[in-house]
């Protein structure tokens, strides 16, 4: 244990730092920061990497804080670095949660909802399983590596103890809440074209045969019809959630390498 009295000061703060901006990224970055994983194994995660990329962060310096005030202020600067960084690939994946609703809604089953532990509450079946197809798209494709990566570059980007606020941190948020919507919207194209479409076919045949229940086979029909345009378009929509990935973290990384310093 001779080696804990060889920590100064300065490492010491140098480690809380780089711990928690780990801890933010853990707190809220797809797969890492899911409610599936156990609060303990996501804060030995952060615990981890924080051993892991502390001896990198040596040679920096920072300012060592004078007050308690001051060094709390360092720690949720680095908290939100981390937070900015895991919101980008969330925000990414609230459009694919739109992509469901879209579906649930034109469908008419938005009433069977379930249990969605990567949001935090219930969502429509469809968005829970477009959710798990885009987090299995994100560990195939090696958007955890990514992620890990987008924190590594971070400590080059923007250094320990910099307090400062990103130029254009807005701007950045517009854009990426853009980016979701669209993907969103063209995920959900094909299956709510079809069921309007559907719809449009059985409105002309209630007009020929009036006698015809249209309320009891348009609700089996939209739903036959939304199930197999989403099984044709799932590989589509898993495709243009990856092409959206790596520029939603291009985007968060670049508006963390701009800081402005009040």
């Amino acid at each position: 244990m001779d080696w804990l009295q060889n920590i100064t000061l300065g490492q010491f703060l140098i480690f809380t730092l780089v711990l928690v901006r780990a801890s933010g990224l853990m707190m809220i970055a797809p797969i890492y920061g899911s409610n599936d994983v156990p609060l303990r194994v996501r804060a030995m995660l952060a615990f981890t990497l924080a051993l892991l990329i502390t001896p990198t962060q040596w040679n920096v310096v920072v300012r060592f804080p004078q007050t308690l005030p001051a060094y709390v202020l360092l720690l949720a600067g680095e908290l939100i670095v981390g937070l900015v960084l895991g919101l980008g690939v969330v925000i990414l994946l609230s459009g694919i949660q739109l992509t469901g609703q879209l579906i649930s809604r034109v469908s008419g089953l938005a009433l069977a909802n379930i249990a969605d532990p990567t949001f935090g509450g219930s969502s429509a079946v469809f968005s829970r399983l477009l959710t798990l197809l885009t987090l299995a798209v994100f560990v195939t494709t090696g958007g955890h590596r990514m992620v890990m990566a987008a924190l590594l570059d971070t400590f080059a980007a923007l250094p320990l103890g910099t307090l400062g606020i990103p130029r254009g941190i807005g701007e950045t948020m517009v854009t990426l809440l853009a980016q979701s919507f669209s993907l969103g919207l063209r995920a959900s194209a094909p299956a709510v074209t079809a069921v309007l479409l559907s719809t449009v076919v059985l409105g002309l045949i209630g007009r020929t045969l009036p006698q015809l229940n249209i309320l009891a086979v348009g609700f089996g029909l939209n739903s036959m019809v939304s199930l197999g345009t989403l099984a044709v378009s799932l590989g589509a929509i898993a495709w243009a959630f990856q092409d959206q990935l790596q520029p939603a973290l291009d985007v968060v990384l670049k508006t963390l390498g701009g800081v402005h310093v009040p």
